[in-house]
């Protein structure tokens, strides 16, 4: 039996509460030993990340007659949380942070011990030892599960211009020196007092090694820079002989997927003496080098127009003139770096967060690939042939893999079915074809997922301009089994616009989405020109223009959905978070195309956000509209607050009270303005929130909110839904 009731008005058991607290967020998972470990941030604790891993081997094996290894599938085995609370491992490096902790089996020959009090009194002596980064302080921490977590990096200084801890840490990397000891290496991002050349706040960047046995905890001196400093570096790989080190460094105004310098240095007492930029450019992104063998480095760059796999030979040389060279002698390449593979898919993204990793090597000739455009795949590379076979998995969404010696295969991804998961299964070759055998579920990042009837299915769409360039986005219609809308009646729809503004709306299942499609509201996630995922010219699309292609293929995409008579002309509502909410804004003061918007710590304007962010994003915007103060005028004509008269429609601004991306007082001048005009607006200030929702209850109210919102302007009563006052 079928029910009919107005889009919008549907009932559904999808509840904010659902989104806030039914799930966690899941970090890429790692191989330790036989256990698999990951991170979750728990909503329900405030988004705190802890550390989990499983209490044995996921991947069982059942012995055959001829005492072979069958692997059997095996879902959710037990886990145990690592971490202990109130710790919370999570890096402020680049504001943005990225992986924060790292596990050393036991046995590892480590340079030091850790520090007394970080082993427990009893028990569990064959532990690995645990580092990671903790957010209040952002101090390193050492521990064995059991014992007390205890410092081993140094309070840094007091830096004003800093906007905490001074001294900040993330992508700890395992190293086995030439002597054969461990040593784990960091990024290590260090604010000074003072103001570099450009007199923005001055901020120094290098490869660091910090003793486990705390030394440096009250001594500074004890840290060692392994590399020069830089504005910024990341992917720090030592040689299999430990002779060689390999980094990439940018410097501004170039963000990491605009141009990045691949290094290799030669290593000599636990430092870089000399090194070479082997590949890279002020217009060349290169990304996550890593060795196949001694003297050989395979690693992603753009050079072709793609994030396609590279290679380039590497060998001692004396002195050299090359130009590229920074300081003479020390490794060099011996050969013209070489693609891998010419492919017109992505085999690599934006790197928003340190340690993000895209190939995974499988010995010395085959590597995992996370690869695609609209969706992600993984396939295997043969690095000899240059050729790359996809892998049979459901997964549409990819964040990241972990492959043990062994060949335990763990992915965390997503698929149009099932929500964001981590699964492990054996990765295994058979008369040259590999496949992942039977692979079963972990973790999954939510353990009450709806009825499929309440879901909607993902359709990537392209859609042209008038021009004939191509835009991309992914289409979700309104879906509940059982329910239907009045004959005649068309949906109201919702652009999402994501948030970077380089990255990529995701093709998978999403809680968030379903939200808005089980009661009967289409949703649209558009992947405007300077998204990622399709390729260096696409991307490149929103150089100087950012507040006009995003702008004008947004609309594009929505005008396509109505000419189609897929959405209703008079219901189009539009939502972003970051960049995602300055291109919501910029839409409702320059078109009119949308009757309401939700901005979600939002940019208003340019010139603030120019003068006032942090040092990772500080130059983005040389790129993304032109260089500040010189292209002043520019700033002031696109910024949606110098434009709020053009405006006619509801506004809902969500904004974090902490947050040190897009501070609180973009989305002030942007509500006084409305309230200036005695335009229908809300304004909702989150305490204790950062760049992003992550506490339960700021969770739920962000989503009923916009929900009863989108209720009053679009004339429909969502069941159950807190009413929101909106202001005038």
């Amino acid at each position: 039996m079928v029910t009919t009731l107005p889009y919008g008005s549907w009932p559904s058991s999808i509840s904010a509460e659902q989104l806030a607290v039914g799930g966690n967020r899941l970090g890429s998972p790692q191989w330790v030993g036989e256990q698999l470990w990951w991170t979750e941030a728990l909503a329900a604790e405030g988004g705190r990340q802890t550390i989990v891993r499983t209490d044995a081997d996921p991947l069982s094996a059942a012995r055959t007659d001829d005492d072979a290894a069958r692997p059997t599938q095996q879902t959710h085995p037990h886990t145990v949380t690592v971490l202990p609370a109130p710790f919370n491992a999570r890096s402020r490096v680049h504001e943005y942070g990225g992986s924060s902790w790292i596990a050393l089996p036991a046995g590892t020959p480590a340079a030091t011990a850790p520090p007394e009090g970080a082993r427990p009194d009893q028990g569990a002596s064959g532990a690995p030892l645990v580092l990671f980064v903790n957010f209040t302080d952002q101090r390193v921490y050492a521990f064995v599960e059991g014992g007390t977590p205890q410092p081993i990096s140094p309070v840094g200084p007091e830096v004003t211009s800093a906007g905490g801890p001074s001294l900040r840490w993330a992508q700890p990397t395992a190293v086995s020196l030439a002597d054969g000891t461990v040593e784990v290496w960091w990024v290590c991002e260090e604010h000074l007092d003072g103001d570099d050349a450009t007199g923005a706040p001055l901020v120094e960047r290098s490869i660091a090694a910090l003793p486990l046995d705390g030394s440096a905890a009250e001594d500074q001196r004890a840290l060692r820079r392994v590399t020069p400093a830089s504005r910024f570096v990341a992917h720090p790989q030592l040689s299999p002989d430990g002779t060689q080190l390999a980094w990439i460094s940018w410097e501004h105004p170039q963000m990491p997927w605009d141009g990045t310098a691949l290094h290799v240095g030669r290593v000599a007492g636990g430092i870089v003496v000399d090194d070479h930029v082997l590949d890279g450019g002020p217009e060349v992104s290169v990304l996550q080098p890593q060795w196949r063998r001694d003297g050989e480095l395979i690693y992603l760059s753009d050079r072709s127009g793609w994030w396609n796999p590279w290679t380039v030979q590497t060998v001692e040389t004396g002195p050299q003139t090359d130009a590229q060279t920074r300081t003479k002698g020390g490794p060099a390449a011996i050969e013209t770096p070489r693609q891998l593979l010419v492919d017109e898919q992505e085999y690599a993204g934006p790197l928003w967060q340190l340690g993000q990793r895209w190939v995974t090597l499988i010995g010395a000739d085959h590597a995992l690939c996370i690869h695609g455009t609209a969706t992600d795949s993984l396939g295997v590379l043969d690095l000899r042939a240059g050729t790359v076979v996809p892998l049979e998995l459901p997964h549409t969404s990819i964040a990241g893999v972990s492959l043990r010696q062994d060949g335990a295969l763990a992915i965390h991804g997503a698929s149009t079915t099932e929500f964001s998961a981590i699964s492990v299964g054996p990765l295994v070759v058979s008369d040259g074809r590999w496949r992942v055998d039977r692979p079963g579920v972990v973790r999954s990042s939510r353990d009450d997922a709806p009825d499929p009837a309440l879901l909607p299915a993902p359709e990537p769409i392209t859609v042209q301009d008038d021009s004939g360039q191509e835009i991309h986005a992914v289409l979700y219609r309104p879906r509940q089994v059982g329910f239907a809308a009045p004959a005649g009646e068309l949906p109201p729809f919702i652009a999402q616009v994501h948030g970077g503004p380089t990255g990529q709306a995701a093709v998978g299942l999403s809680l968030a989405i379903a939200y808005y499609t089980s009661r009967g509201i289409g949703v649209v996630d558009i992947n405007y020109g300077g998204s990622t995922g399709f390729g260096r010219a696409y991307r490149d699309r929103l150089k100087g223009r950012w507040g006009v292609v995003d702008v004008a293929d947004t609309v594009a995409v929505m005008e396509h959905l109505v000419a189609e008579g897929i959405a209703d002309p008079r219901r189009l509502g539009i939502e972003g978070g970051s960049a995602g909410g300055w291109t919501t804004l910029a839409c409702l003061t320059r078109t009119e195309t949308f009757a309401a918007g939700v901005s979600s710590f939002g940019v208003a304007d340019l010139v603030a956000l120019a003068e006032d962010t942090h040092d990772f994003e500080s130059r983005y915007l040389d790129g993304l509209v032109g260089p500040y103060p010189e292209a002043a005028e520019i700033y002031r004509e696109r910024a949606p607050l110098n434009h709020v008269d053009s405006l006619s429609c509801p506004v809902l601004l969500l904004q974090g009270d902490e947050d040190p991306i897009v501070p609180p007082n973009q989305a002030e001048m942007f509500r006084d303005a409305l309230a200036a005009k005695s335009i229908p607006h809300a304004y909702l200030l989150f305490a204790g929130e950062q760049h992003g929702f992550r506490k339960a209850e700021n969770i739920i109210t962000s989503f009923e909110a916009s929900l009863s919102f989108y209720g009053q302007i679009f004339s429909f009563e969502p069941e159950g839904i807190p009413h929101l006052e909106l202001s005038r």
